[in-house]
C-alpha cells in the first residue's frame, strides 16, 4: 500500500532552514505528482506547494512561495522541501501528499 514518511522537522529559530524529506513506498513515485502541505489547529490543513511527475513544474501557496522550494529525486524515491527564511506563522505539522493520501508528517517549530 501507499506509503508516505516524512523527516527533517525540528526547532528553528526565525530566519533560520530546513530541509524536510519524504520517502514514498508502495506506488511507481516517478508517475505521480506530489505535494507539501501543513496544519495548524488555527489554520487547518493548507496545501503550500506542488510539483509535477518528472520535477520539471512547480507551484507555491502565497505564504511560502519565494522561501520554500519543493523538488524530488525520482531515483531514489524522495521528496524535498527546503525551507529558507522560517517565521513563526511556518509553525505547523508538515505532510508530503498524493492526491489525498499522506504521510503522518513532522513538526516544524519556528520560535526563538
Amino acid at each position: 500500500q501507499v506509503q508516505l514518511v516524512e523527516s527533517g522537522g525540528g526547532l528553528v529559530q526565525p530566519g533560520g532552514s530546513l530541509r524536510l524529506s519524504c520517502v514514498a513506498s508502495g506506488f511507481t513515485f516517478r508517475n505521480y505528482a506530489m505535494s507539501w502541505g501543513r496544519q495548524t489547529p488555527g489554520k487547518g490543513l493548507e496545501s503550500i506547494a506542488m510539483i509535477d511527475s518528472d520535477g520539471l513544474n512547480t507551484n507555491y501557496g502565497n505564504a511560502v512561495k519565494g522561501r520554500f522550494t519543493i523538488s524530488r529525486d525520482n531515483s531514489k524515491n524522495t521528496l524535498y522541501l527546503q525551507m529558507n527564511d522560517l517565521n513563526r506563522e511556518d509553525t505547523a505539522v508538515y505532510y508530503c501528499a498524493r492526491g489525498n493520501q499522506r504521510g503522518p508528517g513532522t513538526q516544524v517549530t519556528v520560535s526563538s
